[in-house]
């Protein structure tokens, strides 16, 4: 396994994160548990998950994961072992604190609590905002229309010092994004150097390589900042391992169950781009998910990749990639097709 450092803090964290959305919706506790022992067994220390969780996101299972999380806590007794990181939802879900904006302190104060007693723990490694409340492009987004009369949100220093007073407490240790621009990353990192508050230690946006739009804006500021990227969706919802090339639609795939709701890698030239991909990796020999996930780890501006899956010989097969090498041919040919077709699922 290899490791990077958490923004500036003392965290060595895996750079393959084990990702848990599935747990509580197409995995239950006992394959949650077997996917967290086998990614403990394999060097695996960073795990990332959220209060919403699992996804797809509905009232009746929401918080189902953390729960599974913090019973194999207490069943394994292991909370030190794991670098454990979660997210506060954002605004627009009715049955979250009644929908309206989330980043007040008693709304934090109140997710942070709840949380802690789901995961059975007495602190979070890494808190982090799972998408702004202001309204701005996430989630694919293009078009940003900008709003003179804007709704109401809390502002930067507000959340900042509202989150420095849980660090202090000892609930959270270190904070981060998810879903954000570069003018929020720049605007969170402004303001902590400016008023001496808790600084932004990571951004969780997509990347993969259907999708690398954090290469323009994005990048430069995790590698000047050092508020480096975890990455999500590095197989683009499972597109990138090929499983659904010519119009193949497995059962109890994300596709099959799901596909209304996971619409993003799902655009007219997405099966024309995964083709060119699939046959680079078969050229060189490579199993096309693990050449998907190595070449989001070895970016610089990467700290982690989070991976999931719903069977462990996907699990097997995505944290093996690690010991995948990419040539300087092979990354060659993968950013020319990024030429020719450029990010066909923003």
């Amino acid at each position: 396994m290899n490791f990077k450092k958490l923004g500036n803090t003392d965290l060595k964290v895996s750079t393959i994160c084990l990702g848990t959305m599935t747990w509580g919706e197409q995995n239950n506790q006992k394959e949650a548990f077997e996917q967290m022992n086998y990614a403990l067994d394999s060097g695996i220390n960073f795990f990332d998950t959220a209060e919403i969780y699992p996804s797809p996101c509905f009232e009746k299972t929401y918080g189902s994961t953390e729960k599974i999380i913090g019973n194999w806590f207490k069943e394994k007794k292991n909370r030190e072992q794991v670098i454990l990181a979660s997210k506060i939802s954002g605004p627009g879900l009715s049955w979250v604190r009644n929908g309206g904006p989330q980043y007040s302190e008693q709304n934090i104060k109140k997710a942070i609590e709840d949380s802690l007693k789901r995961l059975q723990t007495d602190y979070i490694d890494l808190y982090q905002l799972h998408w702004p409340e202001r309204k701005t492009n996430f989630f694919g987004r293009l078009n940003y229309k900008h709003q003179e009369k804007e709704d109401s949100w809390n502002d930067f220093e507000k959340i900042l010092i509202i989150l420095e007073k849980f660090i202090k407490q000892g609930k959270i240790r270190h904070i981060g994004l998810s879903n954000e621009t570069s003018w929020g990353l720049s605007k969170f990192l402004e303001v902590s150097k400016l008023k001496t508050l808790p600084k932004m230690m990571s951004v969780q946006n997509s990347y993969n390589l259907l999708c690398r739009t954090y290469e323009i804006g994005l990048a430069e500021i995790s590698i000047r900042e050092k508020s480096g990227l975890l990455a999500y969706s590095p197989l683009a919802g499972g597109f990138l391992t090929g499983k659904y090339r010519n119009n193949n639609l497995p059962e109890n795939s994300r596709q099959k169950l799901f596909a209304d709701y996971y619409t993003r890698y799902n655009k007219p030239n997405t099966s024309i781009v995964i083709e060119k991909y699939f046959d680079i990796a078969k050229k060189f020999n490579l199993d096309f998910a693990q050449m998907s996930i190595k070449f989001c780890e070895i970016q610089k501006f990467l700290t982690s990749v989070i991976i999931g899956a719903t069977t462990m010989e996907q699990l097997k097969i995505n944290i093996e990639s690690v010991n995948v090498n990419l040539t300087e041919e092979i990354i060659r040919k993968i950013n020319d097709l990024q030429i020719i077709y450029p990010n066909p699922c923003p």
